[in-house]
């Protein structure tokens, strides 16, 4: 697959006649050459968003109609433009993608195209499963910014006005579920250093590895807030926070096994934040405190 295709360039040709250059641009962004899509493109595109006369609905559907394309490597770029526009394109695209019921329809996707590709590049049939698990960590994102109206990996953080670091104990309690589902489908890619095998699953992968970093910060925020007001909360308060707890400890090995493909893969450990655990026995004092409060009549 050296370059753009006839197909690539006939669709992107066409767009350019009708005076379409938001469909040139998605075109030229998702073609087939293996390789990640273009800087120039994804500026081009994120320039878009913040343009009050693009129309976002058009621009997300021409993204999500590439989606439904045969070819593996098309299909896949068109998931990491759309990401790209969620991370560095004007909300009102993420706004769109959540409030409309646009979603990726991909969980049954397969390229069996091209099991005969090139020594040491993985074929369709290899990236497939990644495809749709990407697809619903998108779907998942848009969700979750649905559901609590910020998104998790641009929200505010300090320790005096973070939005999770101060958030009240109600609202916090229905909140991180909504992150851990997030974080979930992030963590389902779940892909080694040996499937990064070329530019657009590597591109994926960065992508990916940034809201990570940003969920996991996010995260912690809210179990630091979580734990702080642990003390004060109702007996049923209290069964669910300990519940999001135990359920923050088991989740935090499985972010440290996705940070070791990322070291293993060559990105800069700086960037890798250090995972340090609490000691067992603040989980036995959480424990211990519940048993004091449903003991009591």
């Amino acid at each position: 697959m050296a370059g753009q295709t006839i197909q690539d360039r006939l669709l992107a040709a066409r767009h350019s006649l009708a005076g379409q250059g938001l469909a040139k641009s998605v075109c030229k962004a998702t073609t087939e050459e293996l390789i990640g899509p273009k800087k120039k493109h994804l500026d081009y595109l994120i320039h878009c968003t913040n343009e009050p006369n693009v129309s976002i609905p058009q621009l997300a559907n021409l993204l999500i109609e590439r989606s439904q394309n045969a070819s593996w490597v098309v299909v896949f770029k068109s998931l990491i433009t759309v990401h790209h526009l969620m991370c560095y394109g004007n909300e009102r695209f993420t706004q769109y993608l959540a409030s409309s019921n646009s979603s990726f329809q991909l969980s049954n996707f397969l390229d069996k195209s091209s099991l005969q590709g090139p020594v040491g590049v993985r074929s369709g049939y290899d990236m497939s499963p990644f495809i749709r698990r990407y697809s619903k960590y998108l779907n998942e994102k848009a969700l979750s910014y649905r559901t609590v109206a910020f998104d998790f990996c641009k929200v505010k953080r300090s320790k005096e006005d973070g939005v999770l670091r101060t958030m009240n104990s109600e609202k916090l309690l229905k909140t991180l579920p909504v992150l851990q589902s997030q974080l979930d489908a992030l963590l389902e890619f779940d892909c080694s250093s040996a499937d990064l095998t070329n530019g657009v699953i590597n591109m994926a992968f960065m992508l990916l590895f940034r809201d990570l970093i940003r969920l996991f910060a996010g995260y912690n925020d809210s179990i630091i807030n979580l734990l702080e007001k642990y003390f004060d909360m109702n007996k049923k308060q209290c069964r669910d926070a300990l519940d999001l707890y135990k359920k923050f400890l088991i989740r935090m090995d499985r972010v440290g096994e996705f940070l070791k493909v990322a070291e293993n893969v060559g990105i800069d450990k700086g960037e890798i934040p250090d995972l340090t655990k609490a000691p067992s026995s603040l989980l036995d004092a959480l424990e211990q405190h519940l048993a004091s409060i449903e003991g009591k009549k």
